[in-house]
């Protein structure tokens, strides 16, 4: 949610500057709580004046502990501590909206009818129809304007009321279109259909949205299926899980999350890093057309998730359960939920 503040922030500038709009190219700077822009270059003959006077204007806002113009003309942007430390609090009250903003804002696409898995003939035709579906989801949280598909019974609600679907999303999904594995002891009709009889809806469409452009769609069934660290469909809602799991065992033992505090250690920055960059993450990837590169994203976040709240110190570990680490817990487990659900992938809160 910090790149959605430091965003608007860039844009209150260029326009306090007397610029027209301009996007502000983030990207990491750094370090956790450390954000770079290229808006400088597209305003005109002199990036690096202009990002000075960007910088001047970006140091009024309290949450901001630094600005400055650096190389060339990018400008860098560092949040305060208390900024960062509230971060955790702020994901979790937001809920699925923590994935949003208003980066396209102005925008307009059609979104597709909803793939079904069940129907379509071809890996490479599942691919094609799944990466516009999720690229026309993934712009919606981003604010662009998405008219519906022609066919209402097959339109795609928002996420945010998605992630409440009984039985969750991806199943909600399945059961709205009628897709239905084959009877038992038949061999479904397509190699896709195969895979999702075998490996389950939400493991294909997690490997169909990772899948690179321009490179053979191989989606394999056995290793999809698998319930290990190595195989990305299983990892991130087993991160999910993993954060659910540990707000489940603070709640069992009456424990209740501290106060905000700075971040302690390696691991608790990498996360709050990562979970900071989730609205630009949806915004870049929607913007590019690739959602693939939202899903691997979300691999970063699943890795960051599983060895932070591994440690000793986190809730539901061998040694400390219900300690005053269960804000983040909370915060990875409802940004993982929302990056999940804009994917179309249930969130399991048990695996």
């Amino acid at each position: 949610m910090i790149t959605r503040d430091v965003r608007q922030a860039i844009a209150r500038a260029v326009a306090a500057a007397g610029f027209g709009c301009a996007d502000p190219g983030l990207r990491p700077a750094g370090g956790p709580g450390r954000y770079a822009s290229s808006v400088a270059f597209g305003l005109g003959e002199r990036p690096r004046e202009i990002a000075g006077r960007l910088a001047a204007e970006l140091a009024r806002e309290p949450w901001i502990a630094a600005a400055e113009a650096a190389g060339p003309g990018y400008l860098t942007v560092a949040v305060t501590w208390q900024t960062l430390t509230a971060l955790p609090g702020r994901i979790a009250e937001a809920g699925p909206a923590c994935a949003t903003s208003d980066a396209l804002r102005g925008m307009t696409l059609q979104a597709p009818p909803a793939v079904d898995l069940f129907a379509v003939a071809t890996w490479e035709e599942a691919w094609r129809a799944l990466a516009a579906e999720l690229t026309a989801r993934l712009a919606s949280a981003a604010g662009a304007t998405v008219a519906l598909p022609r066919h209402p019974e097959r339109t795609v609600p928002a996420p945010q009321a998605r992630l409440s679907a009984p039985g969750g999303e991806a199943r909600a999904r399945s059961d709205e279109e009628g897709a239905k594995p084959p009877a038992k002891g038949r061999r479904p009709a397509t190699e896709v259909a195969a895979a999702v009889a075998y490996a389950g809806l939400d493991e294909v469409r997690f490997s169909l949205a990772r899948s690179v452009p321009g490179h053979p769609v191989r989606i394999e069934e056995a290793k999809i299926a698998r319930h290990v660290l190595e195989n990305p469909a299983y990892a991130v809602r087993y991160a999910h899980a993993r954060a659910a799991s540990g707000v489940r065992w603070a709640a069992a033992l009456g424990a209740e999350a501290g106060p905000p505090r700075p971040p302690a250690d390696p691991g608790e920055l990498a996360l709050l890093d990562a979970l900071s960059w989730l609205p630009e993450r949806v915004a870049v990837a929607a913007r590019r057309g690739r959602p693939d590169e939202f899903a691997r994203y979300l691999e970063e976040l699943a890795s960051a998730t599983i060895a932070t709240l591994s440690s000793t110190s986190y809730p539901g570990s061998a040694r400390a359960p219900g300690t005053d680490r269960l804000a983040l817990a909370r915060a990875a487990r409802a940004g993982l939920a929302a990056g999940l659900g804009l994917l179309g992938v249930d969130a399991p809160d048990r695996m």
